[in-house]
């Protein structure tokens, strides 16, 4: 007992002493001047890119950064140094992890297809395809490069094979690279990756993305099950900053009248079904698809007639449905996919989506490729836009015996509002101040004013022949309302009102007006007019009508339809 007290005080010794000397190095160090850490500056604090990232960033780390952003428009700086098996959170339904798919699963090609894209993500999403997709269903990952700039020769040549060099390791002839000679286009580098394939199933994807964990086998189960069927997985985003995923939620993939792709909501049964993994029907496609590979080639593949950019998906989606197959969104495939901040095919991707949106109309859509016209504010029947030749594919509807577009709308979409009773559509502008356009002005004020005149939706205005007028814009769905031009009844100014709530509360909603005359409210008899406001400017008012005379931009033949 005595051994035992002596060694328990010489312990308690020793830790007073080692306290005694931690104080007295603390105390030193209290009286130490402190050394303030350097400050750096931020160089782009208008940049996209550091508006949540780059904190701690070095100048010269900041200029590199940014330096790449405006090259790829994501975070390919972040990208370089993340590991390219990274882990990312699976996002599935729940019910999904407990499903379980037949062993003979048809064999699987997949696609990428990419322009001016960095190294590292390429190579992530090759990697998350080799270690999420079973060995024994992965038949070949085919590149498809649409003429990357020579500025990327190394990386995207000799770098990207040095890598393919070292997977052909592990998995020899794993990998194809088509390279085009000249920029061709999505649509063309997607058909290159399709001829190129020998998989029974082709899946054609971004090169900027991520596979989730057991995304291959639901598709190629439901594949399996129905060979017309046309699939697309449920995205993921992955923010172009910080490389972080956002979840999203699962949706149906819709258009508008323009032909630009959309989210959009299933029909009453899916949702009745009370099951968020079970597939969903879906109007169209956003571009990521999976396919058979002989299927798809028997249905027409994608219009190769497309330009750059646009347009090819819509028409897959319009095609397969009135050709005899049919579009399902499978959401318990989930594939993280990095919305760039900016594309690199084009600055202002609107001309070439126009274009092809005008070649889907001329060939599928019948008497509704009025509605293409009308959404881009061309006058219906005489756009002058060069769409290429379509007897080839007017020669594959005739073969395929496709069903009128009319049924695509009654069975398939008919959110989609048709474009009925339109008189005029356009710039709406006084003789007064032509260089002037009525404008729908400042949201969420409900106060038209008149602008400078340009091209965009804000200006565009719709005159029905119920008398209502909408201004800025028109929507293309049965669930969505417009804003119709209202008279208060009370005041000088204007307003705009939802059409639905103008006439549920019998605002003063109908005018009267035909081209090169007046417009008139049809109750209050106060007239659309501009007057000069007391700040110098012209603004837009109802009063008592002057004489002052208004034309659309474009004005239907009624007669024709």
């Amino acid at each position: 007992m005595l051994r035992r007290m002596d060694k328990m005080e010489e312990n308690f010794n020793r830790l007073l002493n080692l306290m005694e000397k931690y104080e007295q190095k603390e105390q030193e160090a209290a009286m130490k001047p402190q050394v303030q850490k350097k400050k750096v500056r931020k160089l782009y604090p208008n940049s996209s890119l550091f508006n949540k990232w780059g904190d701690g960033l070095s100048e010269e780390e900041q200029e590199e950064a940014e330096r790449l952003f405006q090259r790829y428009g994501y975070n390919a700086f972040l990208s370089d140094q993340l590991p390219l098996n990274r882990e990312i959170p699976d996002t599935r339904p729940p019910r999904c992890a407990e499903k379980r798919y037949p062993e003979d699963l048809p064999s699987l090609s997949v696609v990428i297809i990419y322009l001016d894209e960095a190294l590292s993500i390429i190579k992530r999403a090759v990697r998350s395809i080799m270690d999420k997709t079973p060995a024994r269903l992965l038949q070949e990952i085919i590149l498809v490069d649409d003429h990357s700039t020579n500025g990327m020769f190394k990386d995207l040549m000799e770098k990207l094979d040095e890598y393919i060099n070292s997977i052909h390791e592990e998995r020899p002839g794993l990998i194809k690279k088509v390279r085009h000679s000249e920029q061709l286009g999505l649509t063309q580098a997607r058909l290159s990756g399709w001829k190129t394939a020998v998989g029974d199933v082709v899946a054609i994807l971004d090169a900027h993305i991520e596979v989730h964990v057991q995304w291959a086998e639901p598709l190629l189960a439901r594949i399996k099950e129905d060979r017309t069927v046309i699939l697309t997985p449920v995205f993921d985003k992955v923010s172009y900053d910080d490389l972080t995923l956002v979840p999203y939620s699962t949706n149906a993939h819709g258009f508008d009248w323009a032909l630009w792709c959309m989210y959009e909501v299933f029909r009453p049964e899916w949702y009745a079904l009370k099951d968020e993994s079970q597939p969903g029907k879906s109007p169209s496609i956003m571009g990521i698809l999976v396919a058979d590979r002989k299927f798809f080639g028997e249905i027409g593949s994608l219009d190769s007639g497309m330009k750059i950019y646009g347009g090819e998906n819509v028409e897959l989606g319009i095609r397969v449905w009135l050709c005899g197959g049919s579009i399902e969104v499978i959401p318990c495939s989930k594939i993280a996919h990095i919305e760039r901040f900016k594309k690199p095919y084009a600055p202002d991707l609107a001309t070439t989506v126009r274009r092809n949106a005008l070649r889907v109309a001329e060939v599928w859509l019948d008497d509704y490729k009025r509605n293409v016209e009308i959404a881009w504010n061309l006058p219906v029947g005489n756009h002058g836009i060069d769409i290429g030749n379509v007897s080839e594919r007017k020669k594959l509807r005739e073969r395929l015996k496709c069903r009128p577009f009319q049924w695509y709308l009654d069975n398939v979409y008919p959110q989609l509002k048709p474009l009925q009773n339109l008189l005029g559509y356009g710039a709406l502008i006084n003789d007064l101040q032509p260089e002037v356009c009525v404008d729908r002005g400042p949201m969420p004020v409900y106060t038209p004013i008149v602008y400078r005149c340009h091209s965009f939706s804000s200006q565009h205005c719709f005159y029905f022949t119920d008398g209502e007028l909408y201004i800025g814009g028109i929507k293309s769905h049965k669930h969505s309302s417009d804003d119709c031009l209202v008279d208060p009844g009370s005041g000088v100014l204007p307003r705009l009102q939802k059409c639905n709530m103008a006439q549920q509360k019998r605002l003063h909603m109908l005018w009267d007006f035909k081209q090169g005359g007046p417009i008139q409210n049809r109750v209050t008899r106060r007239c659309l007019e501009m007057t000069m406001g007391e700040n110098g400017f012209l603004k837009l008012v109802v009063q008592r009508c002057s004489g002052q005379k208004w034309k659309i931009q474009h004005v239907m033949d009624t007669t024709a339809h």
